[in-house]
C-alpha cells in the first residue's frame, strides 16, 4: 500500500520514530540499523512495510529498501512474526543476515534473541534460494565473489530441464564461474553444454 514516507523526523527512539510528513505525524517502527542512519530533525525517507491484522495496524520503516526486502522474506517464515524479524535487524546487519541464510550458518540465526534451532532450520531452509535470487548485486558480490550468481541459477535450471543432473551442473557452472565470473546466461550455457 505505501512504499516509503518522506518528512522531517520528529522523535526518534532506537524502536520507533514519528515522523511528520505535511503536518501528518506517523508513527513508524524502526530497527536498531535503521535507528543508527537517522538524526533527529532531519528530512529523511523510510521504506514502510504496512503489516495488518484483525486488531492491529503497524508501519515498518527502513532506511533502505534491502532492509525491507530481508525483512518481508523473514516475516513469511512460520514463526517469525514483525517483531522477530525486527529483532533479527537489530542484532545483525542486512548483510549478516543474508550472509548466515545464504551459507547456512545456523549459530549466528540462533544468536539472536528468540530465534531456537527450529525456527532456525526453517529460515535457511524456505529462504536461501528467494535471498540468494533477491539479494542486490553489490551487496551479494562482497559476500561472494561470483557476480553472475542470478544467471548461474538461470542456466541450472535450464540445463536440468534439458536432461541433465542436478549435480553435475552445478559442478560445472562453479568451475565456469571461477574462471570468469563475467560470463552471459547465454555464454554459461554454451560452455556448460560443451562440458556435459
Amino acid at each position: 500500500m505505501y512504499d516509503y514516507f518522506k518528512g522531517s523526523l520528529i522523535e526518534l527512539t532506537p524502536t520507533e520514530v514519528v515522523l511528520d510528513c505535511n503536518g501528518i505525524g506517523f508513527k513508524i517502527l524502526i530497527s536498531l540499523q535503521t535507528y543508527s542512519k537517522l538524526k533527529q530533525g532531519e528530512a529523511i525517507k523510510l521504506y514502510i512495510h504496512h503489516h495488518t491484522r484483525e486488531d492491529l495496524e503497524q508501519l515498518f520503516g527502513f532506511y533502505d529498501k534491502d532492509e525491507r526486502f530481508i525483512f518481508r522474506n523473514l516475516i513469511e517464515v512460520s514463526g517469525i512474526g514483525p517483531n522477530s524479524a525486527r529483532m533479527m535487524l537489530s542484532s545483525l546487519t542486512s548483510d549478516e543476515v543474508r550472509e548466515a541464510i545464504i551459507t547456512g550458518d545456523i549459530n549466528k540465526l540462533k544468536s539472536v534473541k528468540g530465534v531456537g534451532l527450529k525456527t532456525a532450520q526453517r529460515l535457511l531452509i524456505e529462504l536461501k534460494d528467494k535471498i540468494a535470487k533477491g539479494s542486490s548485486s553489490d551487496t551479494f558480490a562482497s559476500i561472494y565473489p561470483i557476480a553472475n550468481f542470478g544467471h548461474k541459477e538461470e542456466a541450472a535450471s535450464a540445463l536440468v530441464l534439458l536432461g541433465f543432473a542436478k549435480a553435475n551442473v552445478e559442478k560445472v557452472l562453479d568451475s565456469l564461474l571461477r574462471e570468469n565470473p563475467a560470463y552471459t546466461l547465454e555464454e554459461l550455457i554454451k560452455h556448460s553444454l560443451k562440458k556435459l
